[in-house]
């Protein structure tokens, strides 16, 4: 880029010294279109528990899912993506309580397009909050295997599709998976229901909080580098997304958020497919402990979900979805 002129007659801060001028030069901006918000379910009625590693952050019974859903409809947020705290009784090697008809998932859909129709649910594919090894796969010999745990994640998403999914979300990292599920919701008529790939997941330290709130960390025994993405590439993500478009998915998803910033960039400008960015539990914690603690301000919220914006995601799964929208909306 070819720089012409220079100081004096060049004054950069002359764009920048009202307000009104920045808001007419801004080059990127952010709305409540942008966001999707994370729920946490639980079982029980009449339930809203605090979640300890993330404050803030709430697991809800089915019947209290309307407290929270309709603050996402007051704020106009498009979707929620929904992930269940699976108690132990109900996990076993395979992970069956995913295909069970009346899990917690199935129950929130089907009160969600019950009574907010006109809102977005997403819906986790992987069987780490259900399996008692606490792994997004079929454990055989210690070791994930990929094509025994397709079997089953096809299954799962025949499932939520069948309660009123509209966007199905694999996010086990198995090869094939979104070939598989694209291809069974076709021949059993859901054509029409979306996927989102996580694509580039990587196997990442910042996933801590969010094994609390699901309930797997306890239980899992070892890493899952086998599956999820190393995170020393980058490389390996445009061939784990190149497949997964070829394969059927609409969007794809890089996870973690903000520490992957050039693989949302890369991705975005390579392949021109809507990208989502997933603002990781760790990422949330961090800066939640940044402002309880006074060491930044709430408007670093603003600012780290602008980075999203600017490096190119599409929209942004963000547990601060309702703080943001309340300060966008002025209300």
């Amino acid at each position: 880029m070819k720089i012409v002129g220079k100081y004096p007659s060049i004054r950069l801060r002359r764009v920048r010294n009202s307000e009104w001028m920045r808001k007419l030069i801004s080059e990127n901006q952010l709305s409540t279109n942008d966001l999707i918000m994370p729920i946490f379910i639980r079982e029980g009625k009449n339930k809203i528990e605090k979640i300890k590693a993330m404050p803030g952050i709430n697991r809800y019974s089915v019947d209290k899912l309307s407290t929270v859903m309709n603050k996402v409809s007051k704020y106009k947020i498009p979707m929620v993506a929904l992930f269940p705290f699976t108690p132990s009784k109900r996990k076993d090697k395979l992970g069956k309580e995913a295909l069970n008809e009346n899990n917690l998932v199935c129950q929130s859909l089907r009160l969600i397009k019950k009574r907010f129709p006109k809102i977005g649910v997403m819906c986790d594919v992987a069987l780490d909050p259900y399996t008692s090894h606490g792994h997004d796969g079929v454990l055989v010999n210690n070791k994930i295997d990929n094509d025994e745990t397709l079997k089953i994640l096809v299954e799962q998403s025949l499932l939520q599709a069948k309660m009123g999914c509209d966007v199905i979300a694999p996010s086990d990292m198995m090869d094939g998976r979104i070939g598989k599920i694209r291809k069974a919701l076709d021949k059993n008529n859901f054509k029409n229901v979306s996927i989102l790939s996580y694509a580039a997941k990587y196997a990442s330290n910042f996933y801590g909080p969010f094994r609390d709130a699901v309930g797997s960390k306890k239980n899992l025994k070892f890493d899952k580098k086998t599956y999820q993405m190393d995170f020393n590439n980058t490389n390996e993500a445009y061939r784990e997304i190149g497949l997964d478009i070829k394969e059927g998915a609409d969007f794809v998803l890089i996870k973690p958020g903000m520490p992957y910033l050039d693989i949302i960039k890369n991705i975005k400008d390579t392949f021109k497919i809507p990208v989502f960015a997933y603002q990781v539990s760790g990422e949330y914690s961090l800066i939640k402990f940044g402002i309880n603690n006074n060491l930044i301000t709430k408007d670093a919220i603003l600012e780290s979900l602008m980075a999203f914006k600017r490096a190119g995601a599409s929209a942004i799964i963000t547990y601060f979805a309702l703080d943001i929208a309340k300060k966008i909306t002025n209300n």
